[in-house]
């Protein structure tokens, strides 16, 4: 067996390597990963970072976001999202975009990784998972660089607190909120009570 057949079996489909992951599993590991890339086992999907193809009736499989993001900072400590997230407030936001959000601790700037683009933004402290409450705080955090009418959004976003646990939107607004989302979350939740 080849030592490039070798690292091959170590690849599986639908995972993203760096070049130091295939590096564990060759000596040459730049001459292997350009055979592999002229067979047509891996593609590039930037300097250092391949994606090992995934194959459904339709054709390829492009990388799960999630596993490029991953394999991009090399750790999951990272909140991957988007605008089109809000949409599912129900407060009047319906645009489509077609930029995912990553916040995270180490990388800041907008990458364009396997054909997609990601916009990192490094931040001292972000949830686990998306929640409303947590939406909300983001929404108000970004109302500036939403296409749809700031008044009408912040107007129907205030609004919805008022559906949402106060305590939970409170500890989200300190937590991930800016001063002025802060400020405006305490001044929505006091004239509600």
């Amino acid at each position: 067996m080849s030592r490039l057949d070798q690292l091959k079996k170590h690849l599986r489909p639908g995972r993203v390597y760096r070049r130091e992951d295939l590096a564990q599993w060759s000596k040459s590991v730049d001459r292997h990963a350009r055979e592999l890339l002229e067979q047509g086992v891996l593609t590039k999907l930037r300097n250092g970072l391949y994606y090992y193809p995934e194959t459904s009736v339709f054709g390829q499989v492009p990388p799960d976001d999630a596993e490029l993001v991953k394999s991009f900072l090399r750790e999951d400590d990272f909140l991957l999202t988007s605008f089109n997230a809000y949409n599912s407030l129900g407060v009047g936001t319906t645009q489509l975009y077609n930029q995912s959000i990553v916040y995270n601790h180490k990388r800041h700037g907008v990458f364009t990784l396997g054909g997609r683009t990601f916009e990192f933004r490094r931040k001292p402290r972000f949830p686990k998972k998306l929640t409303q409450e947590f939406l909300v705080v983001d929404l108000l955090n970004n109302l500036q660089e939403l296409a749809e009418d700031e008044d009408s959004v912040r107007a129907r976003a205030l609004a919805k607190l008022q559906q949402l646990s106060a305590a939970a939107v409170r500890r989200a607004a300190r937590q991930f909120g800016k001063v002025s989302t802060q400020k405006l979350v305490e001044q929505a939740l006091s004239h509600a009570a």
